[in-house]
């Protein structure tokens, strides 16, 4: 089984520079996508043989995710069901027969750090829903979860730390939710290996050198581990600031 997730950065963009082209050659069971920056009506995306699922920001060109699935879920979720938390187009929940899947657009923090304190509240409220769904089958967590969680998950540690995206406040989530009962995909399979990025600037041909930071992520419940056959950084792909993530189950 195949799982996709891609931070668009704006799906009507990205299907002018290859978005379908990647979306057919790959296949998937289920292809997640963060930051799609519509509303379902402002374009049609024709993806034959999919379901499709959205939940958009209230606010138009900003955040926002989709699902689109071969296999039809047995139920689906849109937000946290908290209000506070559910204008942004941040989190779907399908349920399948195995095992629930959860995407999410983690909100950023913020230059200047304006919304870490909001961070931290919505950080909590989805630790939350990922442990109560994971009291009745086993969860997989895909999206841009905006944080680099340790050292080696970004080119340069020691001049980014203390912002957006690698504060220590926003590194210990990841720490406190993978305590919960997860494990990140791909640091299981491959502990040590370096240069894996899932997203760059777009300045300083950042891209270009693989000055990047892997924040993207397949976490999945401790005892799916020996279900995991694959976890794939597809850095060749371009079409958007991020690069797609997959993984692949037994």
């Amino acid at each position: 089984m195949k799982l996709i997730s891609w931070n668009v950065n704006g799906l009507r963009a990205c299907i002018t520079k290859g978005f379908y082209d990647f979306f057919q050659q790959e296949d998937a069971d289920i292809f997640c996508l963060g930051e799609t920056k519509m509303q379902p009506e402002q374009a049609v995306i024709e993806t034959p043989g999919y379901h499709q699922y959205w939940n958009s920001a209230v606010k138009k060109g900003y955040s926002g995710v989709a699902i689109f699935t071969k296999k039809e879920p047995l139920s689906v979720r849109y937000g946290l069901g908290i209000e506070e938390h559910d204008q942004e187009g941040r989190v779907i929940t399908l349920e399948f027969e195995d095992f629930f899947l959860v995407n999410v657009y983690t909100p950023n923090s913020k230059d200047g750090l304006l919304r870490l304190d909001y961070r931290m509240t919505w950080e909590d409220a989805f630790r939350a829903h990922l442990n109560k769904l994971d009291e009745s089958k086993p969860v997989i967590v895909c999206g841009d979860m905006n944080v680099a969680h340790q050292e080696i998950d970004l080119k340069n540690p020691k001049t980014n730390h203390k912002n957006p995206g690698f504060t220590d406040e926003e590194r210990a989530k990841m720490t406190e939710l993978l305590a919960s009962g997860f494990i990140d995909s791909f640091r299981t399979l491959y502990p040590d290996k370096t240069d894996a990025y899932s997203w760059w600037s777009y300045r300083a041909r950042a891209r270009e050198k693989n000055v990047g930071w892997r924040i993207d992520y397949f976490l999945t419940s401790a005892r799916m581990k020996e279900q995991i056959e694959d976890a794939v950084i597809y850095a060749d792909i371009l079409g958007s600031d991020h690069c797609p993530v997959g993984l692949i189950l037994k």
